[in-house]
């Protein structure tokens, strides 16, 4: 086996800079429990009905003491009062998002709508990327082996952001293939990933993306004003994973100003800035809803929002007082709009087990 470890310099350069999240995460996540009592920043409300719309079950929680991580819990979020498991959402956050505040608002809007979500911790410090990959995978194992009356793994999605985009590659790929997860039903969706490894041999990643079970469907989102994590890890990702153009979208999310307020396409998308706004919820949680509702219920009209290949239900934002929010830019064959040196971790970087394949 092939670890992976770090000088403790790389360790601290990681932990203070990647996703310029280890000294925002802590002060952002100790406010988002006030976020969650107030509207949306912004002259543009979150949607009123429709994908993206708050669901109608009040939302119960579970938690447990993380195996990997001692001091911590693993949380799962789940719609108050079903009697049958639900297809459940495998999450894994950025670094220095390991705070369950930190994208709560996120959990909520799932188990609202009607599904599960499981939140593990794991150190932004730690020994290696092999026990963060660990850490997340032996939190998802146990919460599903422990709640099988709440979780339903026959149908799953795995979701992430930054590192958490990257980890849930090689997890979604164990999951379905050792643990025979998603027989039913299977998605990713990633945000703005950091490098993807193998926990137990990064040679094996190009083998694993060859070979991802043919239902998987697969949504990949980067935004424009992110100064952190290279296009290039995301287009990798997305070009080389064996899944059909008609079941994955890769999506350009731009900026806009709209009644003199800027919302913002930064790293720190979704959920994650001072405030929640309208990019958010009308460009993450609408096509997160709509991919939940096709893959899991089978509903071909949320295919088009979803994985609409640029269709105008998918494409199109919200508007105040005739000025409109930039489209979604959505295609199967994405390139790079800006230079490697633009990003703190770039594509080509020796940290990258994937480093040949950004071209």
């Amino acid at each position: 086996m092939k670890k992976l470890f770090y000088p403790w310099v790389m360790i601290m350069f990681i932990t203070t800079s990647a996703c310029s999240q280890s000294n925002n995460d802590t002060e952002e996540g100790s406010s988002q429990q006030s976020k969650l009592t107030n509207s949306l920043q912004g002259p543009i409300q979150k949607p009123a009905s429709g994908y993206g719309s708050d669901g109608n079950y009040e939302v119960a929680e579970i938690d447990f003491n993380n195996p990997q991580y001692a001091g911590t819990q693993v949380s799962i979020f789940y719609p108050k009062g079903i009697t049958s498991p639900r297809p459940t959402i495998f999450f894994s956050h950025p670094f220095g998002g390991e705070e369950k505040d930190y994208n709560i608002e996120l959990y909520h809007f799932i188990a609202k709508k009607g599904y599960v979500v499981v939140f593990v911790p794991y150190r932004t410090v730690d020994i290696s990327v092999d026990h963060r990959y660990q850490t997340l995978w032996e939190g998802f194992i146990k919460a599903a082996t422990d709640y099988p009356n709440i979780i339903d793994t026959q149908k799953v999605g795995f979701m992430g952001h930054s590192f958490g985009g990257g980890a849930s590659i090689d997890l979604a790929y164990k999951a379905f293939t050792e643990r025979g997860w998603g027989q039913n039903a299977r998605f990713l969706f990633t945000m703005a990933p950091w490098y993807s490894f193998n926990w137990n041999s990064p040679l094996t990643t190009q083998q694993q993306l060859q070979n991802f079970p043919a239902n998987t469907k697969m949504i990949t989102q980067v935004y424009d004003e992110d100064t952190v994590n290279d296009h290039r890890m995301a287009i990798d990702i997305f070009k080389n994973i064996n899944i059909s153009t008609t079941e994955k979208d890769f999506i350009y999310f731009k900026s806009s100003a709209i009644n003199g307020y800027n919302y913002i396409t930064d790293h720190a998308m979704p959920s994650s800035r001072k405030a929640f706004d309208a990019l958010d919820y009308y460009g993450v949680y609408r096509l997160l809803d709509a991919m939940m509702d096709y893959s899991f219920n089978g509903n071909v009209n949320a295919k088009n929002v979803a994985l609409g290949n640029g269709s105008t239900a998918q494409v199109t934002m919200p508007s105040y007082n005739g000025q409109i929010m930039a489209p979604l830019e959505v295609t199967d064959n994405p390139t790079p709009k800006y230079l490697q040196s633009k990003y703190q971790f770039f594509c080509g970087s020796n940290t990258n087990p994937r480093n040949n394949y950004c071209n």
